[in-house]
């Protein structure tokens, strides 16, 4: 919720956001400055020219004015009453085509110009060669256009470097590695296209190597700008743009060191397709409408490319209008992926799906060093009849090597508690699995026969651990997988969409969603492992065998008393 404007704000908070959005200001606190520096700042950037359009215009007439904003909050921010600097880092996110690494090549010239400190160093980081080359060539370009700075900064082609003359502080265009920074205390870094590092494994490592140089005693500041993902923002992306809105709503503490600047709808309006689908909403967003983007290019390419398919489209909309992606839709996604964020109920967990269900049914789906163990639970409410859904996965860590292109979306569900990465599957996993089915056993809500369901390839480890504590072969279900989980994988989503079947809101869970692809075979619809590709579906798989058994109606030994859940609210979902 906003927060009220009578109360003391936290510092770089700004309620108003959305307001100063449609008002066509910078969505960003209002930061006191230095004037002089300030002053400045635009003299020297307003000069700098734009090496890649024509006739070279200057910055001045060419810059949109949301970029000074940020240029002066970032270069010039001061405490009034102790002089020292407040904006130590910054995150700005803005769509495509809004002259981002352009602006940001200028900005790094102005801060080395501005750099006193002798012999320090700058960087310019980009996520990949071509977006790094991009940076310094619009660099070094800005500085051959203009005779009077080629006598102030010394290029250095062959090094991506360069440097003041009369200081010695160099800018060096880099590429995104995890060795960049080592031993390095860059006084400022600029990392260009954030997004991306949210998909390489190690980007945390750097971050905290970057920042260590905010603690010493001359500082170091971060720049960070991006466009929104085109996928799910994942890793170092996600930890930063959530600081980021916690920050802009007031909820991350009372001096923070970040000023987010987020061009983007609130989360509402980015889940109603027909309000970012108007195109005269697409304004709100486009702070170079104008100048770097021209509508008419923007709508052609739209119409051309944006919306051929809702994959197109969502990828497009991330792009240039920052709609973030919740879930990854595909033209051949799982229908539930649609209806799943709806039925969400993150209130819930398994503590209350035990409390309030009649029969629970376990479903499990393994596989191997590179794959994930999926463990769902899925109750029946005793009451509503809703079915009631709870997840959880294993790995073993090795799949952080084996599949190091998801490693950053693994480390995140590690972290949120969904996903539990193990040295041994079935040293460690196996028992918590027998554990979980224990525990509903002994509550009596497992049905006399086929509370478990398993693809019988690849788990008979568990199978023998579960006989092992007491469970019986009756107890365990074959689920048949391929074309003969079709009922599964058809029933789900019209329980999801009709509220007949609810789920924790795991982050897990929606991740899984979203990697789910199909595939027809003849009238059948299958969700298969090698449809999804190195994206991982096991938890969702699981889900599916568990539905299977619970679309045999299952009936619990006892039935269960359903007078604690009659005028109790707490207990209902």
């Amino acid at each position: 919720m906003p927060l009220d404007h009578t109360e003391d704000l936290p510092r770089f908070a700004c309620p108003d956001w959305w307001s100063k959005i449609k008002a066509g200001q910078t969505p960003m606190a209002d930061v006191p400055v230095n004037e002089e520096k300030a002053r400045k700042a635009l003299a020297f950037f307003n000069r700098l020219r734009l090496p890649d359009v024509a006739g070279n215009p200057l910055m001045r007439d060419a810059c949109g004015e949301w970029f000074r904003d940020v240029l002066v909050a970032f270069l010039a921010s001061e405490c009034p009453e102790t002089k020292d600097r407040l904006v130590w880092e910054l995150l700005c996110m803005v769509p495509k085509k809004n002259s981002k690494s352009t602006y940001v090549a200028a900005l790094a010239l102005t801060a080395l110009y501005m750099e006193d400190t002798p012999n320090a160093q700058m960087l310019l980081i980009g996520p990949s060669q071509n977006i790094s080359a991009r940076c310094f060539d619009q660099a070094q370009a800005m500085i051959r256009l203009d005779p009077q700075l080629v006598k102030v900064f010394h290029i250095q082609d062959h090094l991506k470097r360069i440097s003041r003359y009369s200081t010695g502080t160099s800018l060096d265009v880099k590429t995104f590695d995890t060795k960049i920074v080592t031993g390095e205390i860059p006084i400022l870094t600029i990392i260009d296209e954030l997004h991306e590092l949210g998909k390489k494994a190690g980007a945390l490592q750097v971050m905290q190597q970057i920042r260590g140089g905010s603690i010493t005693t001359t500082g170091g500041q971060l720049l960070m700008i991006t466009t929104q993902s085109d996928k799910e923002p994942t890793g170092i992306w996600r930890a930063e743009l959530e600081k980021a809105r916690a920050i802009r709503d007031g909820k991350a503490g009372a001096q923070p060191i970040m000023l987010p600047v987020l061009y983007e709808f609130p989360e509402a309006l980015q889940k109603k397709e027909s309000f970012w689908r108007k195109r005269s909403n697409w304004d709100f967003v486009l702070p170079n409408l104008g100048k770097s983007v021209s509508r008419k290019r923007l709508e052609q390419d739209y119409e051309n490319n944006g919306s051929t398919s809702p994959e197109a489209e969502q990828i497009w909309a991330s792009q240039h209008l920052n709609i973030q992606i919740g879930l990854g839709l595909h033209s051949n996604r799982w229908v539930g992926a649609d209806y799943w964020t709806r039925a969400a109920r993150p209130e819930m967990d398994l503590d209350h799906l035990l409390a309030v269900c009649e029969v629970v049914v376990a479903g499990v789906d393994g596989g191997g060093l590179d794959d994930l163990l999926g463990l769902a639970v899925t109750g029946r409410h005793a009451e509503t009849k809703q079915w009631l859904h709870w997840g959880r996965a294993w790995a073993d860590r090795d799949v952080l090597k084996l599949r190091k292109s998801i490693a950053p979306e693994l480390l995140d569900l590690e972290q949120a508690g969904d996903l539990v990465l193990v040295d041994n599957i079935e040293d460690e996993a196996n028992p918590e699995i027998v554990d979980l089915c224990c525990r509903i056993r002994d509550a009596g809500l497992f049905p006399e026969q086929n509370g478990i369901g398993m693809d019988p390839e690849g788990v008979g480890s568990i199978i023998d651990a579960l006989v092992d504590a007491g469970f019986c072969i009756e107890d365990i279900a074959s689920i048949s997988q391929g074309y003969k989980l079709n009922a599964a994988i058809k029933t789900a989503p019209v329980k999801l969409k009709n509220g007949t079947m609810l789920h924790c809101g795991q982050q897990l869970m929606s991740w899984c969603v979203g990697n789910a692809k199909t595939e027809s075979r003849g009238n059948a619809v299958i969700v298969t492992k090698a449809q999804s590709g190195t994206a991982k579906i096991d938890p969702l798989m699981a889900l599916f065998n568990t539905v299977m058994l619970m679309s045999w109606n299952p009936q619990a030994p006892v039935k269960k008393d359903l007078s604690q859940f009659l005028n109790n609210p707490v207990m209902n979902v």
